[in-house]
């Protein structure tokens, strides 16, 4: 049979080993993982059943979601398994401090500005940092992906 419908030429739409490649854009690995680094918000990109060569990823809270039906769960990547050495969040005390060492005099709306900017600046970075294949981690072991950034 075709494109692993049957067992005997390959895994089911129910085996997450079928997934040959995750399509996610870059926005979603990247709001994903700021929301974890800001807020330990529990934010994962989620592939849901049934699973086929070409799956898209979607950014989800994990725990958020209802009970599924049979044993077929949707596959939990974590943001920062997408990102090549992601670089520290900035916090606003590190940037306060940062402008606090500077010449310029400190005032709430600098502060706030630029904290800003070392957050865009952070962004920038992260989608500098994307990864191009990933290893999902299946009932079965391992299983390596490509990795396709939309947007």
């Amino acid at each position: 049979m075709g494109d692993g419908g049957d067992v005997a030429d390959g895994p089911r739409e129910t085996d997450p080993r079928r997934i040959r490649s995750l399509a996610v854009t870059t926005e979603d690995v990247v709001t994903a993982l700021e929301a974890n680094e800001r807020r330990g918000r529990g934010a994962v990109l989620r592939v849901t059943p049934p699973f086929a060569g070409r799956m898209r990823a979607r950014l989800h809270l994990d725990g958020a979601e209802g009970a599924y039906d049979g044993d077929v769960r949707p596959v939990h990547l974590s943001p920062d398994r997408l990102v090549r050495d992601a670089p520290p969040f900035p916090t606003v005390d590190e940037t306060g401090d940062e402008l606090r060492a500077s010449d310029e005099a400190y005032t709430a709306d600098r502060h706030r500005e630029r904290h800003a900017k070392a957050v865009d600046a952070w962004r920038r970075a992260v989608r500098g940092r994307l990864v191009g294949g990933v290893t999902l981690d299946t009932p079965d072991g391992p299983h390596e992906v490509d990795v396709r950034y939309l947007g």
